[in-house]
């Protein structure tokens, strides 16, 4: 089960930050901490940096192992030139690897179940290529989800959300797969496709 953290907590927004500015609020309570603190509770006053510290090694670590901005648009080029059985072929492969058990679904709101640790995920990608996604696919995903009573819900698309769609699918909790996110979970399978 995958820790949950807050987006807008301060480890959250530092996460997401350059890792150089953990690492210098780091550096910075140590020097407050050698400055005002007598030398024998010194070490204990650096120590409040070692959160950010680890946040720095963590983000360091996510953001030098991300692919490139060109390797993304181009695997989304990629994507977005496929067909809808080779599409759903790689997507059901990558989430194989993810460790989901993936079931092939008749729905027209829902392409995908995924079962995994007892939960059930409905997905929906079968308008992975439409520029332009607004609240209806979202509001039949929904629809889909409660009506086979499934955990949650997750939507595919390598074009634009609108903000109405975005907010619904904030609100109902559907997780929305796209742009960098969707380029990473192709990766392994499209590029053991081209060897």
């Amino acid at each position: 089960m995958k820790f949950k953290m807050a987006e807008k907590s301060l480890f959250a927004i530092l996460l997401r930050s350059p890792w150089w500015i953990s690492l210098a609020i780091s550096l910075a309570i140590g020097l407050v901490a050698r400055a005002l603190l007598p030398p024998e509770y010194f070490l204990f006053g650096a120590m409040g940096g070692f959160p950010f510290l680890v946040i720095a090694v963590i983000a360091a670590w996510r953001q030098f192992s991300a692919p490139s901005t060109a390797h993304v648009e181009a695997t989304l080029a990629q994507i977005g030139a496929m067909s809808w059985r080779d599409f759903s072929a790689a997507l059901g492969q990558a989430l194989g690897r993810e460790g989901f058990e993936v079931r092939r679904l008749d729905s027209a709101a829902a392409d995908f179940e995924l079962l995994k640790a007892g939960r059930t995920v409905l997905l929906s990608g079968k308008r992975w290529k439409a520029a332009r996604l607004g609240l209806e696919p979202f509001q039949a995903l929904e629809a889909a989800r409660r009506a086979r009573d499934a955990s949650s819900s997750i939507c595919v698309t390598t074009g634009e959300v609108t903000a109405n769609a975005r907010q619904f699918a904030v609100a109902q909790q559907i997780r929305v797969i796209e742009g960098m996110e969707l380029a990473q979970l192709l990766r392994p399978v499209l590029a053991a496709g081209k060897s």
